[in-house]
Formats: structure tokens, sequence, C-alpha cells
């Protein structure tokens, strides 16, 4: 029993009737941590600038590939769905930049260091696993591995492909055709207003040309004449056979010669109407180059006259409309 005049120690506690009572200490113990190593290491592990791998994530949907990142300044995960057939690297970074306005710099880059362009096809950049770099800090992108369709499934979207394509054509054919008839024929109009004064202008040094080209052919003809006259004088009134036959022999071994220099120096066999045509365009260019005529324009407008004639033809033929132009050539 315990006197009411007994003083208790608020230190002592009984452990049990055996024991007895034991004091514990009056200071509890305390677990002492001392820091080792340099100062330095232990504050650069409290502001690590280490960004978890999984803020910048790929995944499928729909079977387009949506990237969703965390804004910087937002402290936002923001997702944007890519189309990597349309979309290129460039428009994808625009779009981040625009999302957030206190991104300053985005880029992209491989595994190994390298810039990708923004000019490539984001189709392209999720081959593989990139790094993106925003402002000051990389992201490390992992690419998953995008489900291959099978064989049904290829073939059903091939099906739906081929009758959307379908579908449109037979909603926007017509429009199409009356926008583009209505271009080709406004084109047509203003490639004929530029060909009317150089048509004028290369009839006129066309029948100069071809008047010149007439001159000579009737100037070879008077020639030769002339020289089977004399041949024919010299032989029977003032020499004999026997004196004109080496000459003869001479003249014709000179044509010959000449005709092989005429091949040597053109490329060409001595074929009256190819002469008439080569000396023809002589005169041709030769008067244009006086007239101030320029003979490459006037080629490049006709040249673009008869595809625009082309265009209209086949706008004008529906059956050709699938047909390249090599093949309406072939069937007409």
């Amino acid at each position: 029993m315990l006197h009411r005049n007994m003083h208790i120690n608020p230190f002592k506690f009984k452990v049990g009737k055996s024991q007895g009572w034991k004091e514990p200490d009056r200071f509890p113990q305390m677990l002492r941590l001392k820091q080792t190593g340099n100062l330095k290491h232990h504050k650069a592990a409290c502001y690590s600038t280490l960004v978890p791998s999984d803020e910048v994530t790929v995944s499928y949907r729909y079977g387009l590939p949506v990237v969703t990142l965390m804004l910087p300044s937002r402290k936002e995960r923001c997702q944007f769905t890519i189309k990597p057939m349309l979309t290129r690297v460039g428009t994808f970074l625009q779009d981040i930049q625009k999302e957030d306005k206190g991104i300053e710099r985005a880029e992209v880059f491989t595994t190994d260091g390298s810039k990708i362009p923004t000019t490539a096809l984001m189709e392209i950049l999720l081959m593989n696993d990139f790094k993106l770099v925003i402002n000051n800090t990389t992201y490390s992108v992992q690419v998953p591995v995008k489900e291959k369709w099978s064989r049904e499934h290829a073939t059903e979207a091939e099906d739906i492909k081929s009758l959307v394509h379908r579908l449109f054509i037979a909603l926007h054919l017509e429009d199409h055709q009356l926008r583009r008839e209505r271009e080709l024929l406004q084109k047509l109009d203003h490639l004929r207003e530029q060909l009317v004064p150089l048509e004028q202008m290369k009839a006129k040094i066309a029948t100069s040309a071809d008047a010149k080209t007439n001159r000579l052919l009737w100037t070879g003809l008077a020639l030769l004449s002339t020289q089977g006259g004399a041949l024919a004088w010299l032989t029977w009134w003032v020499y004999s056979w026997d004196i004109m036959e080496p000459v003869t022999y001479f003249i014709t071994y000179g044509s010959a010669l000449a005709f092989y220099a005429y091949f040597v120096l053109t490329k060409q066999d001595y074929v009256y109407p190819d002469v008439k045509d080569r000396q023809f365009l002589h005169y041709f260019y030769r008067k244009s180059r006086s007239q101030h005529f320029d003979v490459e324009q006037y080629n490049k407008l006709k040249e673009a006259l008869a595809e625009v004639e082309e265009s209209l033809r086949r706008l004008h033929q529906p059956l050709h409309l699938q047909l390249p132009i090599q093949e309406i050539n072939d069937k007409d």
C-alpha cells in the first residue's frame, strides 16, 4: 500500500512484480546523423533537373498517334492528335508553341543527337524513338510499336477508301469539271492573245523564207540545165566525146564528193525535201534575228496552247477522264 504522504517520482514506473521499480534516463536518447561527402553533390541531388520519361508519351487512338506532354508554363497535360501522312515536324512544333506561349524553343532530335528537319513528315519521326527538346528540357520519347492490321482489316480499309473516293467523285466531279473548264478557257484566251502578234510576224517571216528557198531551187535547176547544155555543145560542136569523157567523169566525181561533204557536215543524207526544209529554216532563223522575233517564246506558247486544248478535249470526253494523255492519243 501506498501512504498519502509518500512522494511519487514521476520518472519511476513499474515493469513487473518480480522486477521492482526501475528509474529510466531523465533525457531520452536521440539518433544523430552525420552528413558525409562533398556538400555540393548533396545540393545537386536536391535540385536535380532529370525529367521522368513518361512526361511525353505516344499512344494510338482510332489508328492515329496521340502525343501527350506536359506544358511547362501551364503545368497541364495536353494531347496532340497527329496525321502522320499530312503533318510535318515543323507544324507539330508550332502547335506546341501556340498552345503554350512560354515555350521559346522546341526541337526534335534522334536518339543519337542528330537534329530532325522541320520539313520531315511525322510518319518518319514516329518510326523510331526520339528526343523532344522544349526550352532547356529534353524529353526521351518512346514510340510504341503500332499493331499491324490483318489482311481482312487491310482489305476492308481499302474498300472503304475506294468507296469514299467514288462518292467524292460522284458528288464533286461535275463542279470540278466546270470550274476546271472555266480556268482552261481563260488560259486559252490569254495564250491566244499573246500569240496573235507573234503569228502575224511569223507568217511574214515564213513567206519571205519560203520565197528565198524557191528562188534557190529554181537557181539550182537553171545551173544544172546550163551545165547540161554546155557539155552537149562542147561534145558535138567544139570537141569530141573522147576529149569530154574525162571532163564529165571529174564533174560526176566532184558532185559525189560534194554530197559526201554535205553528209559529213549535216549528218543527213542529201535528200531534196530535207535539203529544202533545212534551207528554209536557215532563211527563217536569219530573218527572225533581223526582225527580233523570239522563236523560243513562240514555241513555249504553242506548247502551252496545245496542252490546254488537250485538257479541254479530255474534259469534254468523260470516258477518257481517267486515262493519261498518251493512252488517249493511242486510242485516237
